[in-house]
Parts: C-alpha cells; sequence; structure tokens
C-alpha cells in the first residue's frame, strides 16, 4: 500500500468563470480518461457555493504522477485563467524532482504552497490492479 499517492488541490474559483471552469475540467477529465489508463481515481469536486474547487486523483505509484503531469500538464495553464489554486497535498512519497514540478504547477496556476506527506502507516484495501483480480484474487 505504501507505493499508492493520493494528489488533491483545492482553488478558489475567479468570479463570473465558474461555466468556463467546469467545461474546461469536463475536457480534462475526459482526456485523462482517454490518455491515463494507469490512473486509479481523478475527480472534480465544487463546494457548495461552487466558489472553491478541489480536484483528486490517486495513482498506485510515483510512475503513473508523473505519467499524468507530463501528458496532461499542458492542459494546466488555460485553467489558469478560472481559478487561483491556493494549494496542493501529496500523500505518498515523491522524488524531489516531481515535487518541483508540482511547486512549480502551483506558482503558474495560483499562489499556492505544496506539502508531501510521507506514508507512515495504514491498511489498504484498494483492489490492487497490477494483480490479476485484485488484492485478494476475486
Amino acid at each position: 500500500m505504501a507505493d499508492f499517492i493520493v494528489y488533491i488541490d483545492r482553488s478558489t474559483v475567479r468570479d463570473g468563470k465558474l461555466d468556463e471552469l467546469e467545461q474546461a475540467m469536463t475536457e480534462l477529465v475526459d482526456f485523462v480518461e482517454a490518455n491515463e489508463p494507469q490512473i486509479l481515481a481523478y475527480d472534480v469536486y465544487f463546494d457548495a457555493d461552487e466558489d472553491r474547487m478541489t480536484v483528486m486523483h490517486m495513482h498506485a505509484e510515483q510512475a503513473s504522477l508523473e505519467f499524468h503531469m507530463e501528458v496532461a500538464g499542458p492542459k494546466f495553464p488555460p485553467i489558469g485563467e478560472f481559478i487561483d489554486l491556493e494549494s496542493i497535498d501529496v500523500y505518498g512519497h515523491l522524488s524531489e524532482d516531481l515535487a518541483q514540478r508540482l511547486r512549480d504547477k502551483a506558482t503558474e496556476l495560483g499562489s499556492g504552497r505544496v506539502s508531501v506527506h510521507d506514508h507512515h502507516r495504514g491498511i489498504g484495501r484498494v483492489p490492487d490492479s497490477r494483480v490479476e483480480g485484485g488484492v485478494d484474487g476475486r
């Protein structure tokens, strides 16, 4: 389970930009679905007031997040006109190079900070798609 990486970023939606942001995020999710088969989850959330957005994705390993930054990364800058990215929190071990790429993203899309939280201990019950039939063989 220690290889899994959970990425969460939080942004403020710029005034009057919600409709354009929703369209841009729909296109980004469709792009990720079509081009990143290894990603375990990629979800976009808006709060009840629709003035804050959270993006969450989960990766089985660092290579998946690296691939996401490489493939989807060029799609991020245009989204910057709709948001102020406030924070990126990553749960799991990252290389310094990948952490720097996330800091660059945070600076490009807003005033955000990046926090990496190394895994200490836990359990995982997410089926492991790397093993046929998942973790328990079903």
